[in-house]
């Protein structure tokens, strides 16, 4: 009897259809339902999501017009008395083109090997920084990170930093990062080998490839005052110490224009914050003043 009194207070729900679970969808746009949308990571840099085929379009330009470059490389490292398998070991083993540039011109000006090797190496130091900030946008696997930091360079980081979605962020820099190392080895065997062949690689305008196409990704990120004026001082500090210091020191340098700007803002909002301060302090003496009135 019990059991019939309490079923006819609970309402019959028998023709009533179950509400779904809510529904959310991924950085893709597919739809997720339960507890796989509590997995699914959050968009890297944020943004409206891009065509795979326009990220990968991107990403084989950057790495087909630097990888070209290789060839500039080949030929400096030969005319430097590096040995074709010097050449090669360097483009494999370091494959970062500044750090390479700058050992081999330290060398062909008759530099010390010890020296030479310093400068690249604090050169190549600012791909740690890179690393540090694309491990949190590509989360990638721990037996896989070892092998992807070998591509953690410049335009790497470039191409990948520019997509709105960590899809979007993994297909670029693995699609740059294969291409450019492909060409950029094979360049650099076909340029060691070719080297008198080839003649002066500044009349080819190979040497300038890379940078060039660094900074046309770069500009359309430069939004803020900020980062405008970090440029620009870095750009009047590399080229005003060119002349004067051994190649790649004045890249270093540069850099010391980010804390040079942050110094500056930080030492004005002091004062502004300073003369907040001093007018509210002001007016509260005024008002004590009158109230004594």
């Amino acid at each position: 009897m019990a059991e019939q009194t309490a079923s006819a207070d609970r309402p019959d729900t028998a023709g009533i259809p179950a509400r779904p679970a809510p529904e959310t969808r991924d950085e893709n746009g597919a739809a997720v339902q339960g507890a796989a949308s509590r997995t699914e990571p959050a968009p890297a840099p944020g943004g409206e999501p891009k065509p795979d085929s326009a990220v990968v379009r991107d990403a084989l330009g950057v790495g087909i017009a630097v990888g070209l470059s290789g060839f500039a490389f080949g030929v400096t490292s030969a005319g430097a008395g590096l040995t074709l398998l010097q050449s090669c070991a360097l483009s494999l083993l370091v494959f970062t083109g500044a750090s390479q540039f700058a050992l081999v011109g330290a060398l062909a000006a008759g530099g010390n090997p010890l020296t030479a090797a310093a400068g690249a190496f604090f050169l190549g130091v600012r791909n740690t920084f890179y690393g540090l900030r694309l491990s949190q946008l590509l989360a990638l696997p721990r037996y896989v990170r070892p092998f992807a930091a070998q591509w953690v360079i410049d335009e790497t980081t470039a191409v990948a930093l520019a997509q709105p979605t960590r899809r979007g962020v993994r297909i670029g820099f693995t699609v740059t990062g294969l291409t450019l190392y492909v060409l950029w080895n094979l360049t650099t065997l076909l340029g060691a080998l070719g080297a008198e062949a080839i003649g002066d690689t500044d009349a080819w305008g190979l040497d300038a490839a890379g940078p060039a196409c660094f900074l046309a990704l770069l500009a359309p990120m430069l939004r803020t005052t900020r980062e405008r004026a970090v440029a620009a001082i870095a750009v009047v500090l590399g080229l005003g110490f060119l002349p004067l210091l051994p190649a790649g020191v004045p890249v270093l340098i540069a850099a010391l224009a980010a804390p040079a700007v942050l110094w500056f803002e930080g030492r004005r909002a002091g004062r502004a914050t300073a003369r907040e301060s001093a007018g509210e302090s002001g007016r509260g003496t005024t008002d004590r003043k009158g109230r004594d009135r």
